[in-house]
This record gives structure tokens, sequence and C-alpha cells, in this order.
């Protein structure tokens, strides 16, 4: 590790020889200086680590001389000491973006502490980091060979988006490469807890999760009350990680319940979302509503009948509420609801859909642009993030808490970064999405799908007498023989969902208030 280069500036200088002489001792290389304007005329000022600046100097005071340190070198750390305790001081200070503030008399120890913490700080983050995860890692490792029921994988899913989000933050890359390797292991063992289980949570006396069909009746409707308007937003595509990247923005609001719950096969829009909000599963939908369900091979938006959906949900549950239902699918319309809020502060439920974040997943897989912009899950969360920082939806959800609005965030399915392609042969009638497919004599590789030969039996619709469901496991997406090669190049390293990963089917449902 090269020598720590440290520049002091302080009219008093030679009352810092025992400071200087200490941290000499431990290998760093003091530079001092006797007025600001000195410091400012050192060659290669930029080349020091840090900066201790004296606040009360003649001449150039510290804080003209931090402003233009500043302007010169933006990126030095600087660390103000001054003897005055005045507020408008240290508020100064701070805003000129200080590294750290220390009164007089310091001892060397605090000198050495402020220096841990502004040069080492990302060492000694990495190490304590890396030194948790690697203790944790063989827990999981343990873990995962026991788990038997959905809520013992809902926590180990947290618990590795919680490691995940820790890597983010430091440098070493090793790390992050290991917990991909078990998230891999983790969606490995979780296909086959679902092959096994799902089947059996339609089944009357079986427990079973919160699923799509289920959730408004169970986790929205105990929400609502008649002293508060509540605000209900499915953002979709949103996956948990995703969620626990965009929560500390929402600062206008105060956590009180955040759960998961799982999304129902496939774990795609047109079948999670319309159960959301039908509280039916797809079958039941069809036989029920014919009007307003779609199969996959019929023409049309398969999404364009949710208000109507819930609309049937809110009688059949005999609720007596004031609602209305947006669907936000461009600026515009988020921008509109933004200006119009205020005239709804007097109903029990209003409930948006954002589309946001299935665009991005969508855009990833047609623009070039996008594909560098979110290439890992790592820089696809900092595009979520950047995205929701600006939204509509963000100015939306403070406005809501302006107007005492309860807020209740959650998504209908998640997405993965798809990698390996699965061969699969169907008709023309085949469903195309990427995750899932459901269409007649369908051939494909039994490893990498659940198959279902008999739809009806995930409450499923069945299109023909002798159609099928399969859904992809792990990362895997599907693929046509012909012009495989092309098929599989423009598709890989996309987010996609439908099928079987932690990601797509273990959802976020949190539950905020005003602050």
């Amino acid at each position: 590790m090269s020598q720590i280069k440290i520049l002091w500036v302080d009219d008093e200088v030679d009352l810092l020889k025992p400071h200087i002489l200490f941290l000499e001792k431990r290998n760093y290389e003091i530079t001092t200086a006797q007025s600001g304007t000195e410091a400012l005329e050192i060659e290669n000022l930029g080349s020091f680590d840090i900066v201790f600046l004296d606040e009360n100097m003649p001449g150039l005071t510290g804080l003209e001389t931090l402003t233009e340190l500043k302007s010169l070198h933006p990126s030095i750390p600087v660390v103000m000491i001054t003897k005055s305790e005045e507020e408008y001081i240290m508020e100064e200070a701070i805003g000129s973006k200080i590294a750290d503030y220390l009164i007089k008399p310091v001892n060397p120890n605090q000198i050495l502490l402020s220096l841990k913490k502004n040069l080492d700080h990302s060492r000694l983050i990495t190490a304590k980091t890396t030194s948790n995860y690697q203790q944790e890692f063989r827990k999981i490792a343990m873990d995962m060979g026991y788990i038997n029921n959905y809520e013992e994988w809902a926590q180990l899913y947290k618990k590795l988006i919680y490691w995940e989000l820790e890597l983010d933050n430091i440098e070493d890359t090793g790390m992050a490469e290991i917990l991909e390797s078990q998230k891999t292991e983790a969606n490995q063992e979780f296909g086959k807890f679902i092959d096994k289980h799902y089947p059996e949570w339609f089944q009357d006396g079986i427990d079973a999760p919160i699923m799509s069909h289920t959730l408004f009746r169970e986790k929205v409707v105990p929400e609502l009350t008649k002293e508060q308007p509540t605000l209900f937003v499915v953002i979709d595509n949103l996956r948990y990680d995703q969620w626990k990247i965009i929560e500390p923005l929402i600062s206008d609001y105060k956590l009180n319940k955040e759960s998961t719950y799982y999304s129902i096969l496939p774990s795609a829009t047109q079948y999670a979302r319309n159960a959301i909000f039908s509280g039916l599963m797809p079958s039941e939908m069809e036989r029920l509503y014919p009007e307003l369900w779609k199969n996959d091979v019929d023409d049309g938006g398969k999404n364009l009948y949710e208000k109507e959906f819930l609309a049937t949900q809110i009688k059949r549950l005999g609720l007596d509420i004031k609602w209305s239902y947006h669907k936000i699918s461009n600026l515009n319309q988020g921008k509109k609801l933004v200006d119009s809020i205020k005239s709804y502060k007097d109903d029990d439920l209003l409930a948006v859909v954002y589309n946001f974040v299935d665009i991005l997943s969508h855009s990833k897989t047609e623009m070039e642009v996008i594909k560098e912009l979110a290439s890992t899950d790592k820089s696809y969360r900092s595009l979520t993030k950047s995205w929701f920082a600006n939204s509509p939806l963000l100015e939306l959800i403070q406005l809501a808490a302006d107007l005492n609005f309860k807020l209740l965030i959650t998504t209908d399915h998640g997405t993965i970064n798809v990698n390996n392609p699965s061969k699969v042969i169907g008709d023309k009638n085949t469903s195309l999405n990427l995750r899932y497919k459901t269409g007649r004599s369908l051939t494909y590789n039994d490893k990498d799908v659940l198959a279902i030969k008999n739809p009806k039996s995930i409450h499923l619709p069945n299109i023909n007498l002798s159609s099928s469901f399969i859904f992809a496991k792990n990362d895997y997406f599907f693929a046509y023989p012909n012009n495989y090669n092309h098929y599989v190049k423009y598709y890989r390293n996309t987010y996609q969902h439908g099928g079987i990963s932690l990601e797509e089917l273990i959802i976020p449902f949190a539950v905020l208030n005003p602050k």
C-alpha cells in the first residue's frame, strides 16, 4: 500500500509537531502550510490524499481556503479543525462538503480515527462485509438443504438479497461472484420445491402462501379504513431487490409492515395482475367473465379490464367503499394523476398500476443502450432507482403523504436475467413468452421445465383439449430450433418473466404510513 500524503494547513503549525511525529511513525507523509494562500500555491496540490484545515487563520480564512481548494480539486477530502463551536461555521463547512469536523484541542488519536474513517473506510467496510458474508455463506448453504416450506424460501431469498445489496457497496467483486453462484444454486433447489409443491397449494386443507388471487382479500382489504384514504400502487415487474433500492427514497413515509407473497404461474402480467384485481385464478376468470378474459392465442390486449375485474371483486367481498383505478403507462398519464390527486382524497381506495419497470425490462431486450446500462442486476437496480427518483410516481407518493394517504406498494411478479437457452418445439398456435409456453404437442427438455399436462389442476385455462403448460426454471429461456443462434444472441442477458425463480415468484408487499 502506497504512503498516504496529508496536507496540514494551520497558522500555528509549530504546535502540531507531536501530532506529526505520531502520524509519521505510522507511515503517513505530512506536508505543512502556515496559511491558506501558502497551501493553494503548493505544486501538485491535487496529489494529497487528505487535507487538515484550520478554520481560524489570518489572511484567507479556513472557509475561504476550503472554497478555493474545492474549486480546484473537488474530490480531495477536507477535515475542518476549529476552536469555534458556532453553528454557522459548522453549517458553512458542512455545506461545502467537508469530510469531517473536529473541535480543538484535538489529540493524535482523534486525527488517526478521522484518517481511518475517511481513507480506510472503504477497505475496512470491504473487509468486514466480506468476513460477515463468508460466515453467512456457510449457514445459507446448510439451510438450503433443509428448507421444505414457502415461508422458509421467502426468508432465504430475502437473506440472499440483503447480502447482494451489501456486497454492491464493496470493492471485492469476487464475493459478489460467489453470491451469484449461491443464488443460482438456490434457484435450482427452489425450482425443485415449486415442482413438488405448487399443484398442492390449490387443494383444500393444504397450507398455501398468499398468492396473486388472494392478495387483495388477505393483504389490501385489512388495511382499508373509513378514517384514512389508501393509495394502493402496483409497480409492474418490481423485484424484491428493486423495492429495497427505492424504499429509502420514500422519505415522507415510515415503513409499517413489509412482507412477501407468491406470484401465480405463469409469473406474467396477463395472469398474475388480472388475478390480483379479480381475486380469481385464470380458469375462473375465463369461466365467469369470458368477455373480460383473453388467452395467450387471442388477439388484443390481455390486461384491458383490470378496473372491471376489481369492481367484481369489491362487489363479491361486499365492500362498502369509494374507490378509483388508474393505469399509468407513460409520463403524461403520470403527470395527469399527480395534478388531480387532491380530487381523490375522500376515496377509501385509490388503486394505481404503474408500468415503468415493465417498459424498462422490455427496453433492455430491444435497445442496445439499455442493454449496456442494465447489463447486470446491480446496474438494473441502479437504473430502477434513477427512474423512480425522477418519476411522477415519487411525486404522487409525496403528495399522497401530504394528504394523509396510507401507502401500499407491491407488484404482480418479478423478472430474472436469462442466460441459458432451452430448445422447445410447438405448433404455430404455441404462446410466444420466453419463460412459459402453452400449446399442443410441446417438445422440450424435461430437466429445464415444470410441465403441467392438465392446466385445470393449477387453475389455468385449457385452450384446447390437448394443450399443456411448461414453465422454465432457473435462468433458462425457450428458443425454437429455427434460426436458433440469432434468437439466442438476441435474448440472452435480458430480463424475462413467466417462469419459476425466486426473483419472479417471491415478491414484495409493503405498508407505509405518513410520517
